[in-house]
């Protein structure tokens, strides 16, 4: 049930005809937040080879007649630039180190250090991944005289990929190498390259490719292997060219351990700097001009703002595996605590001789508030009168246009009064009808919920216990033969009623259902009555309830059947405002977590779970789904599956668990993994727009939702006939 706090007017007619129809701002700050997450994600795929990257090797044997032979037994160095190819080899007592791979955060600082050490120059051929997750090694390497070099972006075997591709991957690693050092780099070395006699007729046409796109090729005349971690022995042996010559050696800074590789340059460097080799970087060596140009202008912010995207994507990514590992321990937290002390409550309320005092059977005021609800309401009442404990009932008309009262009265229906007043809001009209009320227990109800003959009677003994100041009962969808109603029941069998078992034992119970409430008259008077301080003037009378030091209990036998809402817009409306009023409310109440004695307890134990619970684990649940669509597309597929399937067997079986204790039929759980794809994702979107909304200062107003009249008295009960002076009526 909801109540307006003003009527609304007449729509406008549109000028010069209809007018386009705009995204709502509530649903575009939610979606453009989804597609900033999602490109981040993709983003950090990409980055990280999970998205786009091809692991083929180019296997098959291959001639190499096309290749010149002064390529095939020239040197190291291959520039094909010009109209014709050529090679170039290093002098002798001159030793070119190559690193392949890196930057990689751990082992190429070591490589430097090494190399700072012994006043050694190399040439680093980095991928476009690494440097752009670490521009920060790319800087220091090109600041303490080191040459770049090109390795492709995500390492694949050139030969088995399109010019378009290759463009792409030589394009890609510049943008980060630019981001990161401000520079272009003209050298490159393809993956799994070896010698220049290794050359084929599939690498060569590879190699004229990359020098038509002004890079130089190099390869190698000396493979360390270290790799393979052969020991420091065999790698410096591998690595030694012979008789004084110079080569260029193949090492690498990262792939996996290097400690054997940075302990072998350790011993390496001097030793051979004493029989006379100098270490220096490709240009050094060959006394040509250096490899880098500098870039500047809009390339260079180009690159800045890559590696800017990048990292922001590395340390996003970061944050959603922590909320991940966050809101997976949340969840199976809860449904451990749960599942315990929803059993606890069960076997406390239902052993027997269970009671919680004398009997109460003296008679109780039912407040009915409504706003426009005439499609309900004489269901409402209707249901009232079947009870079995003897009650008045008072329906506060607040304001409503569509003759609410007026059907109220024509029942003519014994114990049932109305009062009308100017629509003021649900909270005014509660209060009005406490004001109105004969009894010392107060029951309330929406009017859009019809009763047991036994809800009340259950409802109210709980009163017999002098400790206990609010009860909340068991509110059930009446309209669930719909998907949404469906879903609906199952998030108020699993989600609330097994919630509310949890806080009673906790003695923390956030929320009294406005659809089925009952309340001691003093209790309410204490704190002041309803207040229209948030929107969820239920959620905020029950924490001010415990603060003043009462008991609130859950009373599992006192069923309720509410219409719950039957279109996406209905329920959006409807949680979000529960979303926002409960933000609300625990922000209105965040001194209890300062305070001593009761409210003190209530703080401590009540804010703190209903602040995981209701707010922080909603809004990070979406992250299951998230990244189970990035692992079905990208991968571990296998293990994504597992790992989904797996949560939602848990709550699969904390739900069927729910539903054996609230004796429900097992039949609507059956579209539990559509309700986790679909529902869910609806409930997170309202949740962050609730956010956005608190976030920004916004004030959200009562929104009425459509009734349809569709529950007219409780399943498996006959609707009640009309009454007249107390005598049905044919």
């Amino acid at each position: 049930m909801a109540i307006r706090t003003r009527r609304p007017g007449p729509a406008a007619p549109a000028r010069g005809g209809s007018r386009r129809r705009r995204l709502p701002l509530r649903l575009l700050l939610p979606l453009l937040f989804l597609v900033a997450l999602m490109a981040m994600l993709l983003l950090r795929g990409y980055v990280h080879s999970e998205i786009l990257a091809d692991h083929r090797i180019n296997s098959s044997a291959a001639a190499d007649d096309k290749v010149p032979e002064k390529i095939r037994k020239g040197g190291p160095v291959i520039d094909t630039r010009g109209d014709r190819a050529q090679s170039l080899t290093i002098p002798d007592r001159h030793v070119v180190l190559t690193f392949d791979d890196g930057p990689d955060p751990v082992w190429t600082p070591k490589v430097l250090d090494v190399l700072k050490k012994h006043d050694a120059h190399a040439v680093f051929f980095v991928t476009g991944t690494m440097a752009s997750r670490y521009p920060d090694l790319v800087e220091r390497i090109v600041e303490e005289g080191h040459e770049i070099g090109l390795h492709t972006f995500n390492h694949p075997d050139l030969s088995l990929q399109s010019k378009e591709r290759i463009d792409w991957e030589l394009s890609q690693t510049q943008l980060a190498i630019t981001g990161a050092a401000g520079i272009r780099t003209s050298l490159f070395r393809p993956p799994y390259s070896s010698q220049a006699a290794a050359m084929d007729n599939n690498s060569w046409p590879v190699t004229e490719y990359i020098g038509d796109r002004g890079y130089i090729t190099v390869v190698n005349t000396h493979d360390s292997e270290d790799w393979r971690k052969p020991g420091v022995p065999e790698i410096i042996e591998r690595a030694t060219p012979e008789d004084g010559k110079g080569g260029v050696v193949l090492m690498h800074d990262s792939g996996g351990d290097r400690h054997q590789t940075v302990q072998a340059l350790d011993r390496m460097l001097p030793e051979l700097k004493d029989e006379g080799y100098a270490f220096d970087n490709l240009t050094e060596a060959l006394d040509a001009p250096s490899a880098h140009s500098p870039v500047t202008g809009v390339e260079l912010w180009k690159g800045k703002a890559w590696v800017f995207l990048v990292q922001a994507s590395d340390k996003i990514t970061g944050v959603l595996v922590v909320g991940l590992a966050i809101v997976g321990f949340l969840v199976i937290a809860r449904f451990v605590l749960m599942l315990v002390l929803s059993a606890a409550h069960a076997r406390k309320v239902r052993r027997r001789g269970f009671s919680w005092g004398p009997p109460i059977t003296e008679p109780v005021s039912v407040l009915v508030p409504a706003y426009n609800e005439a499609k309900c309401i004489e269901n409402t009442v209707r249901s009232l009168m079947a009870s079995d404990h003897p009650i008045e009932v008072i329906v506060v008309d607040d304001g409503s246009s569509d003759g609410t009262a007026r059907i109220v009265e024509s029942l003519r229906l014994p114990n049932v009064r109305v009062v009308r007043q100017l629509n003021a809001g649900k909270p005014a009209a509660l209060n009005r009808g406490v004001a109105n009320a004969r009894h010392d227990i107060i029951v309330m109800m929406d009017g859009d919920t019809v009763f047991e003959p036994t809800t009340v009677r259950e409802l109210v003994q709980p009163f017999a216990d002098p400790r206990v100041g609010a009860v909340a009962g068991n509110a059930k969808v009446g309209n669930k033969d719909k998907l949404i109603g469906a879903w609906q029941h199952i998030e108020y069998v699993m989600g609330f009623n097994l919630d509310r078992r949890m806080y009673d034992v906790l003695q923390c119970m956030p929320t009294i259902p406005g659809a089925v409430g009952a309340f001691r008259r003093s209790a309410l008077e204490r704190v002041g009555g309803m207040s229209d301080d948030t929107l969820a003037e239920d959620t905020d009378i029950t924490m001010a309830i415990h603060r003043d030091g009462w008991k609130v209990v859950y009373a599992e036998n006192a069923r309720a059947w509410t219409e719950a809402p039957e279109s996406v817009q209905q329920l959006w409306s409807q949680r979000y405002r529960w979303s926002y009023g409960t933000m609300q409310a625990i922000w209105k109440h965040r001194r209890a977590l300062v305070d001593r004695g009761p409210s003190g307890r209530f703080g401590r134990v009540g804010l703190p779970l209903v602040s995981l619970f209701m707010v922080l684990a909603p809004l990070l649940a979406p992250l299951i789904d998230v990244f189970l669509i990035y692992g079905l597309i990208f991968g571990p597929t296998g293990k994504t599956i597992l790992a989904w399937f797996g949560v939602l067997a848990i709550q699969a079986a904390c739900a069927a668990y729910a539903f054996v204790l609230d004796k429900e039929k097992l039949t609507p759980l059956l579209s539990l993994p559509l309700q986790q794809i679909l529902y869910r994702q609806l409930m997170y979107v309202v949740l962050l727009q609730s956010w956005i909304t608190a976030l920004t200062g916004g004030r959200l107003r009562w929104q009425k939702l459509r009734r349809k009249g569709g529950v007219s008295a409780p399943p498996g009960a006959a609707a009640a006939p009309p009454v007249m002076d107390g005598r049905p009526v044919a």
